[in-house]
């Protein structure tokens, strides 16, 4: 752990009981952590649909120099309108399967990310997070695939892992979010939908905005704020499972509960984006069962801090951890769990 760890500096233990299974941490849960309310699943989807307002609102009316604070507050409100699209496509916003779709299309539009595409990908991180060769999130190559890759490719590759972090999730967007090749074939009718809703939507918007408020209105209003979005969102999924002594587990050995309870990172950010992101950080509860919705997150994880707390791994966002993932977590590394790209040139020099 680093000096990023939140006290009481609680870190996962150096040996995992490999009979523990994920049902016997989720009956530690209460039960309240599982009961859907639609109060508050609806209050915060009209809270977050004023703070998006407002931030529009600021955008139209600010001067230059305050700008970038409306850009930024702007992204990260619509980062809650994912995380609301999130909880939909986990079915944990409503009962009624219909609703789950309607909404969670609705709020992934202006971000123009396809619905059924991300829920079928999505659920396929979850089944195996941390799972070598198999994970979809933030899977680090192996040195032996790395090598083979020409020039272009490994310097895209350390980029995307290190200062330009920030822009990966828009590469897992757009290279993976539109084909229907990456889901079973009973599903690529659904990934068709999704792809078309949003595409229709950006032929209708995107021209609208350059009409009406020209070209610096389209990057003004849509993309700048959209950029936010993708840094809060390689953000958040890059620190949700990474840490230099967090591993990726090979397929033989991967364990279910290990990755889910200790290969998911809790960590805290600054109350207001806590706030505008309905506290998707408190991530480990959610990996443990997706069915626990986002306003119960707080509620479940207190509980795994009562009788998990020593499997548990918890930090605070800052630029040192960012420096900290960054410049050490690149490579798979079976025993280090990860290889620097330092490292590796080392070895490659020895």
């Amino acid at each position: 752990m680093t000096a990023s760890t939140v006290p009481p500096q609680i870190s996962p233990t150096s040996t995992f009981d490999s009979n523990l299974r994920l049902k016997d941490i989720i009956k530690t849960l209460p039960k309240e952590c599982f009961q859907k309310d639609p109060r508050k699943a609806w209050t915060a989807v009209a809270v977050n649909v004023l703070m998006v307002v407002l931030g529009y609102i600021s955008i139209a009316y600010s001067p230059w120099f305050l700008l970038p604070i409306a850009w930024i507050f702007t992204g990260t409100a619509l980062t809650g309108f994912f995380v609301i699209g999130h909880d939909c496509g986990h079915r944990s916003f409503a009962k009624r399967r219909w609703v789950n779709d309607l909404v969670g299309h609705l709020f992934m539009l202006p971000l123009i990310y396809p619905f059924h595409s991300w829920r079928l990908l999505h659920d396929k991180h979850h089944n195996y997070t941390n799972k070598m060769d198999v994970d979809n999130a933030w899977q680090p190559f192996r040195p032996e695939n790395y090598a083979k890759f020409p020039t272009w490719l490994k310097k895209a590759y350390q980029l995307m892992r290190g200062q330009l972090w920030w822009l990966a999730s828009i590469i897992h967007w757009a290279g993976l979010h539109f084909n229907p090749a990456q889901v079973a074939p009973r599903d690529r009718n659904k990934i068709r939908f999704s792809a078309t809703v949003v595409i229709l939507f950006a032929a209708v918007l995107f021209p609208t905005l350059i009409v009406t408020t020209g070209v610096w209105g389209f990057v003004k209003f849509w993309l700048l704020p959209w950029l936010v979005y993708h840094f809060w969102m390689s953000t958040f999924t890059l620190v949700h499972h990474t840490a230099p002594d967090i591993d990726f587990q090979e397929p033989e050995v991967w364990n279910a509960a290990k990755a889910q309870l200790s290969g998911t990172v809790h960590c805290e950010y600054p109350a207001w984006v806590e706030f505008l992101c309905h506290h998707i950080n408190v991530h480990v509860p959610h990996h443990l069962s997706v069915a626990i919705p986002s306003y119960n997150l707080r509620m479940a994880h207190e509980s795994l801090r009562q009788n998990w707390g020593s499997y548990l791994y918890e930090s605070r966002f800052s630029w040192k951890l960012m420096q900290e993932i960054t410049t050490q977590c690149h490579l798979y590394d079976p025993e280090k769990c990860y290889l620097s790209f330092k490292e590796y040139e080392r070895q490659q020099k020895a």
